[in-house]
């Protein structure tokens, strides 16, 4: 600014001040950014007003900061593989008494050469009541709607049949159970609807 040659601006102080400040300044907010809450300890031991020391240290800490983010990425992708892989352990356990009844069923059946059908229909239904018993535990809830309004969220009409005995839009049959997995539904029930009477019909 003390050229002779070319023109010469004069600045007013307070932006000559702000000028002489704003290195020391810039450094010190950099470092209470990078920081957080609390300094640096590289930046607090002897770095000093030396920028070149106080980036070092920064830069120390930001390699560090890295370093533990690798790590907390590769402990977490870990959990969601667990998770994925292990989620159906709880399913499995209470399925394994139902596997255990089927395999003493079969095994009867065998040493009885067939025989008995009415010790095999037991051992059948023993194994059927303990299966509902551990999906009820799961939260599994079947739908057996026959009787009751149609209901398009959790029923599907595969048949539309003239019926005198309910009104229209009746389940008089059910083909196959649906399921609620608590309020989620996991499967629709199939069934016949009542479209009325014939004569309504036509």
């Amino acid at each position: 600014m003390s050229d002779s040659k070319g023109p010469k601006v004069t600045l007013p102080e307070e932006l000559v001040a702000e000028l002489e400040e704003s290195t020391d300044e810039a450094v010190e907010i950099e470092v209470e950014v990078a920081a957080g809450e609390a300094e640096a300890p590289e930046a607090a031991e002897g770095a000093g007003d030396d920028p070149a020391a106080m980036l070092e240290a920064l830069n120390e800490k930001y390699l560090r900061l890295a370093a533990e983010f690798e790590n907390f990425k590769r402990r977490s992708l870990k959990e969601r593989q667990n998770l994925h892989n292990y989620a159906n352990e709880n399913l499995i356990k209470e399925l394994l008494p139902v596997v255990d009844n089927l395999e003493r069923a079969v095994g009867h059946a065998r040493q009885e050469d067939g025989g008995d059908a009415k010790s095999l229909l037991e051992g059948i239904e023993l194994t059927y009541r303990s299966l509902m018993q551990a999906l009820d535990k799961l939260g599994v809830l079947g739908i057996e709607p026959e009787g009751e309004q149609f209901d398009p969220k959790i029923h599907e009409a595969i048949r539309h049949v003239p019926n005198e005995e309910y009104g229209s839009g009746i389940v008089t049959e059910v083909f196959q159970k649906g399921y609620l997995l608590k309020d989620r539904l996991i499967r629709a029930a199939l069934v016949a609807v009542s479209s009325g009477s014939e004569e309504a019909s036509e």
